[in-house]
């Protein structure tokens, strides 16, 4: 089972579920802990191969697909009998999220994802081609740490992008080949992800700077029922890092604002 932390509170009976992208750990949400535990139960897993979940896959679990990955977090769902949640994800975290809300629609009350990956671009499709194509011969964080500067290229950005370097240095390499090798099946699930309507209540929270992901993401939201955007000004990818105040009370506003509308 994936490793998890809970801070529980003391009334409220709603859960938060909190879910990293690839590379990082459950230690990117530091900044979002103090303010979602005032107001609702916090669950923080670290995805396999991450955080503290490392060893527990790394040897004996080799099946990634993102089934199985969204799988692991519902497992630890289950196991603590939670039995619906809001959901709080950071980009490859968001693509989990969706697809729980296909795999157990119910299990999802809303998702706050912040910068989404809904669509690879011409240039994000080109890197992970090359990525793949030398992912055996290269030093993974060279792969990775060249990523992370095309990602998230700015002065302003530096902060997030170290973060996220520095995490995936934890990775063993083997995991890292695994995360990557589910690229192959990411852009027939974007697509998808695209034409399906869930009709969960979504707030998008994107980076102004965001240049790979916010393009696709402003066309879900003129597509999509019940989905919201939100952009931040002067602001990259990982837009709970470099943005925190903000990001915290906008989505935090987003998802009381969808408690009250289920009580009236």
């Amino acid at each position: 089972m994936l490793h998890h932390t809970i801070y529980q509170h003391q009334e409220s009976t709603e859960w938060v579920t909190f879910v990293h992208g690839a590379g990082g750990s459950s230690s990117i949400w530091f900044r979002q802990i103090r303010e979602y535990s005032k107001h609702f139960n916090v669950l923080l897993v670290d995805l396999r191969g991450h955080g503290q979940s490392k060893d527990a896959f790394s040897i004996f679990n080799k099946n990634y697909t993102f089934d199985a990955v969204t799988n692991d977090v519902i497992e630890v769902l289950d196991y603590l009998k939670i039995s619906q949640s809001h959901f709080v994800g950071m980009s490859l975290g968001t693509i989990i999220i969706r697809k729980m809300a296909e795999i157990r629609p119910k299990l999802v009350s809303s998702m706050v994802m912040g910068g989404a990956v809904m669509k690879l671009n011409l240039r994000g499709r080109f890197l992970m081609g090359i990525g793949n194509t030398f992912k055996s011969i290269v030093p993974y964080m060279w792969l990775y740490t060249i990523l992370a500067h095309i990602i998230m290229p700015k002065t302003n950005h530096k902060e997030s992008r170290n973060m996220f370097i520095q995490e995936a240095k934890k990775l063993y390499k083997r995991e890292f080949k695994r995360w990557y090798k589910l690229t192959a099946e990411i852009n027939p699930l974007l697509k998808f992800f695209r034409e399906k309507d869930t009709g969960i209540p979504t707030l998008y929270i994107m980076g102004e700077e965001d240049h790979m992901f916010l393009p696709s993401v402003q066309q879900i939201v003129d597509k999509h029922k019940k989905t919201k955007l939100h952009i931040i000004e002067a602001c990259g990818h990982v837009v709970n890092v470099e943005q925190p105040s903000i990001f915290n009370e906008i989505s935090l506003k987003f998802i009381q604002g969808n408690l009250l509308l289920n009580r009236t």
